[in-house]
């Protein structure tokens, strides 16, 4: 099986997703962040939102696909957790800027 190559700030978001500080560190101070129908803008909103899910959900997220379209970066990941209908494939829709995640949406 081959490994997915994921551009940093999108390896880095993956990789620290129970690490509220790590996560926040992926952002830019103005990103917003789209999930399960609320809107999250700024870093505290985005690592509050973030912290709470983690403790919520337990979920593991494991991204298997990447594409890039309309200058954002599309990953596919499964995301297995303590919540209805787990496991679940996810759509990630980022945005990156110098470096870091400027904007994500994340749909089912």
């Amino acid at each position: 099986m081959n490994a997915l190559t994921l551009p940093e700030p999108i390896a880095a978001y993956f990789a620290a997703e129970h690490n509220p500080e790590a996560l926040a560190r992926c952002f830019t101070a103005q990103a917003v962040m789209k999930d399960d129908g609320h809107t999250y803008t700024g870093v505290d909103a985005i690592k509050a939102f973030m912290a709470e899910a983690s403790a919520r959900y337990s979920a593991t997220t494991v991204p298997f696909a990447l594409e890039r379209e309309d200058g954002f970066h599309m990953a596919k990941a499964k995301v297995t957790g303590n919540f209805p209908g787990s496991p679940i494939d996810l759509s990630y829709r980022f945005r990156l800027e110098r470096g870091l995640i400027a904007a994500l949406e994340i749909k089912a």
